[in-house]
């Protein structure tokens, strides 16, 4: 981690004694303009206090909001009517404290599920917060939301628009375990200094969101509190970027760079993990079928942990395919085995959906290096999707059979 900024942001990251072990758990981070913002959300029906009270909150203020207070340490999902009094609660604190006009702050929070937020401890921790707002502070934002990550996740980009302002772009995120994609589980906050209407930069924000957070997986469970925040304070000083023009495509895609650098980082560090694997299916009838059958392969249990044992168990993989609802004829199915980032050029193991007479012990070399890439060929059409996962290992069982405990 290094100290960063995005002009016009400061940030902050405190201990208000929401977790046992002492550590940072409250992140604050407060525009000095008002932003145009957007957010994509949990599918889960069991949707989490904040995940509802931010709903609400865009619906009514998407173009100025200002602050956004994260909690790790208790989720505040499950929790009633109460629950949802303590989300709206949370966010007048930070309000209050700053200065701001109600609906201007977005709430996030993650732990345990159904249990109260503290707030007798949100009390203490927003006026700390608000008192060590720097420019600097966003490193310390990227831990306080942390729980059973091993490690803070971050990612910045720029670009340079032909009008000569340059767009700085900062994301953090949180999130090892409850991964899956619709929406994908995690928190987190994506910032940049860009002039862009809220509708624009909801439409940026979902194509970004369908490339990288869309298609990563941990293990199948879809969180209650998933939430991806985007906002735009025009401190850059352009001209307000609008869909379909050079400036708006560059901004989607170092968006989409930024997200993409979050939700890998996040599989890279799933509870438990020691490999981390690309699934690529071409050749699909259509992009959506490419994607089904990746994400079948992608959360199966016998293939994640295949990939642990690092046997090269192909069978569990085009079995995967077969039931993933994706048009597939087992004649036409080819399937390859690489790892480039270890220079192992991909290996093909089945053609026609036969075995080949391959070198077992080069298809294990493949299968035991901590990058993997399964390749898929169905033979139908110019569909493909990638979808990022990583393997499911004793310390998954571990960490999540000892949760609250």
């Amino acid at each position: 981690m290094s100290d960063v900024t995005i002009p016009g942001f400061v940030a902050s990251g405190v201990a208000a004694g929401i977790k046992r072990t002492g550590a940072l758990d409250l992140a604050l981070i407060v525009s000095e303009l008002p932003c145009a913002a957007a957010a994509v959300f949990t599918q889960n029906k069991f949707a989490a206090a904040p995940v509802e009270y931010d709903r609400h909150i865009l619906a009514v203020n998407s173009d100025a909001m200002q602050a956004v207070l994260i909690n790790s340490g208790c989720a505040n999902a499950c929790t009633g009517v109460e629950g949802l009094a303590n989300a709206r609660r949370m966010a007048e604190l930070a309000e209050q404290a700053l200065g701001l006009p109600p609906t201007a702050c977005l709430v996030m929070s993650t732990g345990v599920i159904g249990v109260q937020l503290p707030l007798e401890k949100l009390l203490r921790g927003v006026p700390d917060a608000v008192n060590a707002l720097a420019a600097d502070g966003l490193d310390r934002a990227a831990l306080a939301i942390m729980t059973t990550d091993t490690r803070p996740k971050t990612a910045r980009g720029q670009f340079t628009l032909a009008s000569g302002e340059t767009v700085h772009l900062w994301g953090m995120a949180k999130g090892a375990g409850m991964i899956h994609p619709n929406m994908a589980t995690m928190l987190s906050v994506v910032l940049t200094d860009a002039a862009i209407t809220p509708a624009a930069l909801d439409r940026a924000l979902r194509h970004a969101v369908d490339r990288s957070f869309n298609a990563v997986t941990v293990d199948g469970d879809t969180s209650t509190n998933d939430t991806l925040a985007l906002l735009a304070n025009g401190a850059a000083g352009n001209a307000s970027l609008t869909p379909d023009s050079a400036a708006f495509m560059a901004f989607q895609q170092a968006l989409t760079a930024v997200c993409l650098s979050l939700a890998q980082q996040i599989v890279r560090d799933g509870e438990g993990a020691t490999k981390f694997a690309a699934i690529t299916v071409s050749g699909a009838a259509s992009d959506a079928d490419a994607r089904l059958a990746a994400k079948a392969v992608a959360h199966s249990p016998l293939v994640k942990t295949a990939l642990y044992g690092g046997d090269a168990n192909w069978g569990r993989i085009l079995a995967a395919v077969g039931y993933s609802g994706a048009q597939v004829d087992p004649d036409r199915v080819a399937l390859h085995f690489g790892s480039a980032a270890f220079n192992l050029t991909p290996l093909q193991v089945v053609a026609a959906g036969q075995p080949l007479p391959y070198d077992e012990a080069a298809a294990t070399a493949r299968f035991t290096q901590p990058e993997i890439e399964v390749l898929i060929e169905l033979g139908l059409g110019a569909g493909q999707a990638t979808v990022w996962t990583c393997d499911l290992s004793h310390a998954y069982v571990d960490i999540n059979g000892h949760y609250r405990t």
